[in-house]
């Protein structure tokens, strides 16, 4: 039987562009684990994609897994068809743009084909204790590497 695992991702930018973090808890069986990075030139947006790639990738095999983060960006590409219609229309957006963050999204889309992952949007710099300690370890990271 696949492992059921919950996740939850935040990045943070000090300046956007600037110094970025991401941090993300994985929980399986009543035991979690904290991850964080950080990246001396990056977006906000960049952050919140890399906190769900290296959490997804730090599964050792494939599960079920709910990823949570406080990011449209991330939760709307998956959940209304952005990054399928953007595969199919050879990473362009609707507008015929390239789509921004290519290398993030040719990632997520290896590991979301390993896992079956559903993505769930809540709310940011909220009541939620899960999403708040992301976000310190997000800003930990920042401020740890400046």
């Amino acid at each position: 039987m696949e492992k059921s695992i919950i996740i939850y991702t935040d990045g943070a930018c000090s300046g956007n562009p600037g110094k970025g973090g991401w941090g993300a808890l994985l929980m399986y069986d009543g035991i979690t684990k904290e991850i964080s990075g950080f990246d001396p030139a990056t977006t906000n947006n960049r952050m919140e994609l890399m906190a769900a790639i290296r959490s997804l990738a730090a599964l050792k095999e494939p599960c079920s897994v709910r990823l949570h983060s406080d990011s449209s960006y991330l939760v709307n590409a998956i959940n209304e068809g952005w990054l399928k219609r953007w595969v199919v229309n050879g990473w362009k957006t609707a507008s015929k743009k390239p789509v921004e963050n290519i290398d993030l999204w040719q990632e997520i889309l290896k590991l979301i084909r390993l896992h079956r992952v559903s993505f769930v949007k809540v709310k940011g710099h909220s009541d939620n204790p899960y999403n708040n300690r992301c976000d310190e370890l997000a800003r930990r990271a920042i401020k740890d590497n400046s």
